[in-house]
């Protein structure tokens, strides 16, 4: 006998993920469905692709604007050529995963509806005009954004990370909420292809909550030197209002004070939640609050219902989204055949591409705040950019690493706030995941190569570990 399952939200990464396992078991009827137009998800229409796309092109200009041995005028990013080209490239990603579907549509076992799908009740959902009942779901509808609830909001413009993506224009100043990780990709874009003025509000000391402070400090000090950004540190939004000339004015609480700040635009860049507010899951026994669906990606209330990705609210990250829908493909085949649910684990790995991607940060494992939490024996080993010369023949000198390290020498965890530190968070989740230990690690990055900061900390780890 077959088991039935439904995937709503069939083109975001979750969704194909799920699916593509699902359809792989030969006793499994799969439904896919799917209402976006175009298609394809969100990391490629509004997220991961087309933010790279744009901050590409305000890298180039700041690696000019930074570099003295270059003479001339400098240039102005040409915004209209950037949404252009972003979005012919978006549209041709989005193509590739609809063809994805389209493929894995052809199957004997799989059917895929491009229809807006809802609960009717906990065992049954209309798709456009039909009616199914499938055996499980699986909800991968991805996230939304997250707008900031804020006295007056509602009677002011506020322009989110979709309408930067898409803006051929800014005003000269801005006003900006939120400085996450959306904020922290999207801000030093507005200052350096925008030429804006901008201030943010930053409701704690620093940027970077999952860092050791002193990258959140050091990545403050760079976005206000080397973008002139202004960034009120232990600042609360009180409420905002038009201005008679078409601008913003806002009231912040800041030092114990109010005080008044006036813009062209204000931006909010404040999170996303889970999309799943017209799904129908008011007509069933879930209840969509925070830790509605645990490791299992099983929801509460009713076991046949599985959520993975952004629409759980866990941890809305690209990789995640995808291991999650395989997990909760794999978890119904087990709750189908009576065998006993397996939890998601993802050991941290996160990747933000601060700067402009010229100072990226990367995380892998545990920071030092982490381990010292896990109760973890351990030792850690800090390393500046300033010590390694190719950082300085580059002409990217500003960053720092870190590794920490059990004292039996496993390598617990790497953080790297600098240049080319995303391609490196590869090289160190081999070493976390495998649980490798630092003293077998090769000492020998090719000279000169920006690894080398990754054999400084190797070194000094191993050195730091004899005397344990």
């Amino acid at each position: 006998m077959s088991t039935h399952v439904a995937v709503i939200g069939a083109y975001g990464s979750a969704g194909i993920a799920a699916a593509q396992q699902l359809a792989e078991m030969p006793e499994v009827e799969v439904t896919m469905i799917d209402d976006g137009d175009p298609g394809g998800g969100l990391c490629i229409l509004r997220g991961c692709m087309p933010s790279k796309e744009v901050l590409s092109a305000a890298e180039h200009r700041f690696a000019a604007r930074h570099d003295d041995r270059l003479d001339g005028p400098l240039p102005d990013v040409d915004l209209d050529s950037v949404v252009e080209t972003k979005n012919k490239r978006v549209l041709n990603f989005a193509a590739h995963r609809r063809a994805g579907v389209e493929e894995l549509a052809e199957k004997e076992n799989v059917q895929f509806y491009t229809e807006t799908a809802q609960f009717l009740n906990d065992r049954t959902l209309s798709v456009g005009d039909t009616t199914i009942e499938p055996d499980y779901v699986v909800i991968a509808t991805g996230s939304s954004v997250n707008e900031p609830s804020l006295p007056g909001i509602e009677d002011v413009s506020m322009m989110t990370s979709a309408d930067v993506l898409d803006a051929t224009s800014f005003g000269d100043s801005g006003i900006v909420m939120g400085f996450g990780y959306v904020g922290m990709e999207m801000v030093p874009y507005l200052a350096e292809a925008g030429e804006m003025d901008i201030t943010v509000i930053e409701h704690d000391s620093r940027p970077l909550d999952e860092a050791d402070p002193a990258f959140g400090d050091a990545l403050l000090s760079y976005y206000r030197d080397a973008f002139d950004i202004t960034v009120l540190t232990e600042t609360d939004e009180r409420r905002v209002e038009s201005t008679a000339d078409g601008g913003v004015r806002m009231s912040v609480r800041r030092e114990g004070r109010e005080e008044t700040i006036e813009a062209d635009q204000l931006f909010g860049f404040t999170g996303r939640r889970p999309a799943v507010d017209n799904l129908g899951l008011e007509n069933t026994s879930v209840n969509p609050e925070p830790g509605w669906v645990p490791a299992t990606m099983q929801a509460r209330g009713n076991d046949r219902i599985f959520v993975a990705g952004d629409a759980n609210g866990r941890e809305p990250i690209l990789h995640v989204a995808k291991e999650q829908g395989v997990t909760a493909a794999n978890n119904i085949r087990a709750h189908a055949t009576g065998d006993d649910l397996t939890s998601y684990q993802n050991v941290h790995h996160h990747v933000v591409f601060s700067g402009l991607g010229v100072l990226p940060y990367a995380r892998v494992g545990h920071s030092v705040e982490s381990a010292e939490a896990s109760d973890h024996e351990f030792i850690s080993v800090s390393r500046e950019t300033a010590s390694d010369g190719v950082f300085k023949s580059k002409n990217v000198p500003d960053g720092l690493a870190r590794l920490v390290v059990d004292v039996d020498g496993t390598v617990l965890g790497w953080q790297g706030l600098h240049y080319h530190a995303d391609p490196m968070a590869k090289t160190m989740q081999i070493a976390v995941e495998l649980g490798l230990d630092v003293r077998e690690l090769p000492d020998r990055a090719y000279h000169p190569t920006t690894p080398e900061i990754i054999d400084g900390l190797i070194r000094s780890a191993t050195e730091q570990l004899e005397s344990v």
